[in-house]
């Protein structure tokens, strides 16, 4: 048996055993775990979604395909419950046409400058689908493959644990890479996201999430209204093809100043250079924490509905997209049209192109390490 089934088989043993545990002794008639069939990739891979539904009664739907958070209820501050994910009524819209929306990002989140990076003395070419970089994974990243899923309950709410298999070579990374990402309902209207990889061979891992969020609810306008607080002094500014220069920044005294809540809309056409790439916000903040520690990163606050998101994770950067490239040509949920800045996304990571960057925190792991993170949109609301 090769590293790589050893790997699988030990992590399939333990994740059913949890699985056992949990759904006999955490099961309650508040807290439900449904799952459908949602139709099948142009391979043949059958898709399965899960319905994951809290004690308070918000709802997470969860795809098979990408590990994708297809739809994210919470309620405002009158108790209505609204969508605030973007995303499509139907598998084919992923399959197509999906700027990636509510996807597990991996193997590597954000861009690598050239589409390769040199390890241990070697080179790595990478698959090339961002101009001459390599963007979230390459082609055929984590958002685009159908994960294992495992229902369970747990003490913080239902959960669903989900595995992946990423064979050495793909993409063109190295290594083969053992994934399990865990998304937990808590009952404190929290969505949690727990990461964690091994390999068998160096390689370099980043994995975030990738929602496309409006706190006003899906296909209700834009978000520039939306209140940001980022908790990060510094950014890494970055050249035209949004590749990092290897520099930190301050955000003092330019557009990226949200130490202080500020509108997404109030700068975001700001003529200075910081945003001439975007155009609009597209950028990593360096958050200010220590490195590995769990912290809050942003805070987001929709003042009509009253609802508010706080974003938390153990990653040293955040990647705040304003949704700039949505263009009008992407018809979502409940066939509405998504404009232009009408959904954002918070993405706790690694720094962008950090393979290629000595002075970037490292995203190395080795044989014999486990990478770990940690990410929570936490909801709430403000009277």
């Amino acid at each position: 048996m090769n590293k790589l089934a050893q790997l699988i088989t030990v992590t399939s043993v333990t994740i059913a055993a949890a699985c056992f545990i949990g759904c006999t002794t955490m099961n309650t008639s508040k807290e439900i775990i449904t799952k459908a069939d949602f139709g099948k990739t142009p391979d043949g891979q059958a898709v399965e979604i899960y319905t994951l539904r809290n004690s308070k009664g918000a709802e997470a739907d969860i795809m098979t395909y990408g590990g994708i958070v297809r739809k994210l209820t919470m309620p405002d501050k009158n108790g209505k419950f609204a969508d605030v994910v973007l995303g499509f009524d139907d598998l084919q819209g992923y399959i197509d046409k999906s700027p990636y929306f509510g996807a597990l990002i991996g193997r590597y989140g954000n861009r690598i400058g050239g589409a390769r990076f040199t390890l241990e003395g070697k080179t790595y070419t990478l698959a090339t689908n961002n101009g001459p970089n390599s963007l979230h994974g390459g082609l055929k990243g984590f958002d685009k493959v159908v994960w294992t899923a495992r229902p369970m309950q747990t003490a913080q709410g239902p959960a669903l644990i989900l595995t992946y298999a990423s064979l050495d070579g793909e993409e063109g990374f190295p290594g083969n890479l053992l994934v399990t990402a865990t998304y937990t309902l808590t009952d404190d209207n929290a969505l949690k996201l727990e990461c964690t990889a091994t390999t068998d061979k160096p390689t370099v891992v980043n994995l975030t999430h990738h929602s496309y969020f409006n706190l006003s609810g899906q296909g209700n306008g834009d978000i520039l209204g939306h209140i940001v607080q980022i908790n990060a002094d510094q950014t890494t500014p970055v050249d035209a093809g949004l590749i990092p220069t290897g520099e930190f920044k301050s955000v003092a005294g330019t557009p990226f100043d949200f130490r202080q809540p500020a509108a997404i809309g109030a700068r975001i056409n700001d003529p200075d250079t910081v945003l001439q790439y975007g155009p609009g916000y597209d950028h990593n903040w360096v958050i200010n924490k220590p490195l590995g520690q769990l912290g809050l990163q942003a805070r987001v606050e929709e003042p009509t509905t009253g609802r508010v998101m706080e974003v938390w994770s153990d990653e040293p950067g955040l990647q705040f997209y304003a949704g700039n490239f949505l263009d009008g040509s992407i018809v979502g949920k409940g066939g509405v049209t998504y404009q232009i800045r009408t959904g954002f996304c918070m993405e706790p990571q690694h720094y962008p192109d950090s393979p290629n960057k000595a002075n970037f925190p490292s995203v190395v792991l080795k044989p014999g390490q486990t990478f770990h993170n940690t990410i929570i949109y936490k909801f709430s609301v403000k009277q």
